[in-house]
């Protein structure tokens, strides 16, 4: 058992060793850049190509592939809402179109029944003026007829009246006068 021990001890200590020359390796390339040491330039371009071409492996039928499946998806996107929006510009000028339509036939309709309102209220107002010119002519006749009637008795009442003042005149001063005589002087000063 005591062999087991020294040959354990003799491995740990060999152990430490080539951990101590290896740490003065280490010491004595730690001196310049390692990717300028001559010595693994072969290893490092070897290692260099190997990673540049799994880049190139995985950039081409991994990365760029997935890129490119993006880029035309959203390719045919912005096509497709591109359709979506001349669609849509051409139904908003189609409607527009159909509104200002509209508007114009509504605005010919609104003109039609303005010139029939005022068609309807110039008859109404001509039957109106009709009835009234009517009325005022009926009125007129009647004021006409009812004033001559008024002159006419106005007229008798003033004979009468002048007839006997005149009687009345010609008594005070004594004097006589027949009645057809007083007449017809009357009539003669009524006439002018």
């Amino acid at each position: 058992m005591a062999s087991g021990t020294e040959t354990s001890h003799e491995a740990t200590t060999e152990a430490a060793h080539a951990a101590a020359d290896t740490g003065h390796a280490v010491v004595e390339h730690a001196d310049g850049m390692p990717q300028l040491d001559f010595s693994t330039f072969g290893n490092q371009v070897f290692w260099l190509l190997v990673t540049l071409v799994v880049i190139y492996f995985v950039l081409a039928k991994v990365a760029l592939p997935r890129i490119a499946a993006v880029l035309a998806e959203r390719q045919g996107t912005i096509t497709s809402d591109i359709a979506a929006a001349e669609g849509l510009k051409q139904k908003a000028v189609e409607a527009e179109d159909a509104y200002n339509k509209a508007l114009a036939d509504a605005r010919v309709e609104a003109g039609k029944i303005v010139a029939e309102a005022k068609a309807e209220i110039q008859a109404d107002l001509n039957v109106a003026a009709a009835k009234a010119d009517a009325e005022i002519s009926a009125k007129a006749a009647e004021s006409e007829a009812a004033i001559a009637e008024i002159r006419a008795s106005a007229v008798e009442s003033v004979k009468a009246v002048a007839k006997a003042t005149t009687k009345e005149i010609l008594g005070a001063m004594g004097t006589k006068a027949d009645a057809k005589t007083v007449t017809a002087a009357v009539t003669a000063r009524m006439k002018g």
